[in-house]
């Protein structure tokens, strides 16, 4: 990395001279996260469950946003809301309003 930044997967820091991967509008990750085949809940930060989605047989992994939500919280009250607000919190960049 010539420059520092945010892990769309994990959400820690990639620092200067630290291998990352890149994609023009996508964002960066470690490049240990780019191996991983199972996407975080962005509310509650447990794992969101890929390998029971009812998308994975549509779902590309290594492309989608990062930015799932799991079957738990999808099915809570207000499940938006809170996946808007986890949003916010987390990637003050996106500049969310």
């Amino acid at each position: 990395m010539k420059f520092p930044g945010i892990c769309i997967v994990c959400n820690e820091k990639i620092e200067v001279n630290e291998i990352g991967l890149w994609a023009k509008g996508l964002g960066v990750k470690h490049e240990k996260c780019a191996q991983i085949n199972e996407l975080q809940c962005i509310v509650c930060k447990a794992s969101a469950g890929c390998s029971l989605c009812e998308f994975q047989d549509n779902c590309d992994i290594q492309g989608v946003s990062q930015l799932c939500i799991c079957k738990k919280c999808s099915d809570e009250k207000n499940s938006f809301d809170s996946y808007q607000k986890s949003v916010k919190k987390n990637f003050p960049l996106f500049n969310l309003k």
